[in-house]
């Protein structure tokens, strides 16, 4: 797909090879620190509080950077923020590794998380101006590298575990892909902006939008649809003894290659129809999830994956189509509102894993039983989230056909 905007085919080519490698050590984070967090709880005698205090400092340096790069972007440029982001992954993993207990991995994770929404914030808005006309397919293809990422980071972990090398070398592997980037980035001139939308002030006065503030309300329940069953989805999977890996391979599999095929499917259906489909099967891979047992899991697992591969992309590709002026200021908040979501989310999900556990508890239920027992309680109660974003996007997709009709008539 060629770009426009008077930019070379071969700049544009570098700037989401560019993008691609970063987003790529961001799913490596991901994977390889959520793998490593019990070693490092062994080795620096820490608790769950504090295992779960490190692990949520990613997430909350990564909606503060978007909200940094979202503000900054027009002032500062896309490659000033990669580069940042450069700095944040090469410092957070150098820190990781030399880290002497409990605040030295604070410190290091918090700046991994931070580097990880400067990506976000930097990689986005750069696409979305490169691919003007295929915005939300190029956001989607340019996604492929999270479920990508996590593929390889969980390989490279798992055979690294194997050989019987440390957590140390495992987090050193993230630093391979991180200065890849960086050298790619050397004597380097990323392509102008677009003078329509590179005005932070007009940003910030287009945020007043209602499409814009449906889309940020819808964005935080398609996070904790995408993102929120996860972790009960592998329990229930592993209770009816399906191999983690397999499932992770699977689920990442599908969302990677739905994903980098996305532009036939959005020209086809819309960005709103595509999201519309998507909460139509997250719904029903969360129901068959809670119904189905053995073997047949995994086909509740594929209808679940295919439902959320296209929530995040085409959000943020819906943000850059539908409300413009909000520039890179709007797409950064758009993503900082679905992690920030996860952040509010999390502690509520795990509270009603802990009553279905007592329940589950209290009716006699132990080892796998039990495990099924409490994950497809929780999914009952995270089935909410897609069933009320079929009804919004199936407005919404409704309101854009109408609007389109109305457009294309006058």
């Amino acid at each position: 797909m060629s770009a426009t905007n008077n930019i070379s085919d071969k700049d544009a080519k570098r700037v989401f090879r560019i993008s691609c490698i970063a987003l790529i050590v961001t799913a490596m984070t991901f994977a390889i620190r959520a793998g490593i967090l019990p070693e490092l709880g062994q080795k620096y005698g820490l608790s769950g509080e504090e295992l779960g205090w490190i692990a949520s400092m990613a997430f909350l340096g990564f909606p503060l950077a978007m909200m940094f790069g979202g503000i900054l972007y027009n002032a500062i440029g896309p490659k000033l923020i990669v580069w940042l982001a450069f700095i944040g992954h090469a410092l957070g993993l150098i820190l990781t590794i030399i880290a002497d207990g409990f605040w030295g991995l604070m410190i290091s994770t918090f700046l991994v998380g931070f580097a990880n929404g400067l990506v976000e914030a930097g990689c986005n808005p750069i696409i979305a101006q490169l691919y003007p006309d295929n915005k939300t397919a190029m956001l989607n293809r340019f996604h492929v590298w999270f479920p990508g990422g996590i593929v390889i980071g969980s390989l490279v972990s798992a055979a690294m575990a194997k050989l019987g090398l440390g957590w140390e070398a495992q987090v050193a592997t993230m630093l391979v892909p991180t200065a890849i980037y960086g050298v790619m980035m050397l004597g380097f001139t990323f392509p102008k902006l677009e003078s329509e939308v590179d005005s932070t002030s007009g940003n910030l006065k287009a945020l007043i939008n209602p499409i814009y503030i449906f889309l940020a309300v819808c964005m935080t329940m398609t996070a904790v649809s995408e993102f929120g069953p996860g972790q009960w989805i592998n329990k229930i999977l592993e209770a009816s003894g399906a191999t983690p890996m397999l499932i992770l391979a699977l689920i990442t599999g599908i969302m990677a290659l739905g994903r980098y095929y996305a532009g036939p499917l959005v020209h086809k259906l819309s960005p709103p129809g595509v999201l519309l489909v998507s909460a139509v099967l997250a719904s029903l891979g969360l129901f068959l999830m809670t119904q189905l047992s053995g073997t047949a899991v995994y086909f509740a697992a594929v209808v679940f994956a295919l439902g959320i591969t296209y929530f995040w992309p085409t959000m943020i590709g819906c943000t850059a189509e539908y409300t413009p002026k909000t520039g890179a200021l709007g797409m950064s908040l758009m993503g900082g509102a679905g992690m920030f979501a996860m952040g509010i989310w999390n502690p509520i999900i795990g509270g009603w894993i802990d009553s279905a556990t007592k329940e589950a508890t209290a009716a006699g239920l132990s080892g796998n039983e039990l495990a099924l027992a409490s994950g497809q309680a929780a999914l009952n109660n995270l089935i909410m989230f897609p069933l009320v974003l079929i009804v919004l996007f199936a407005g919404f997709y409704w309101f854009m056909r109408k609007s389109n009709s109305a457009a294309a008539s006058h």
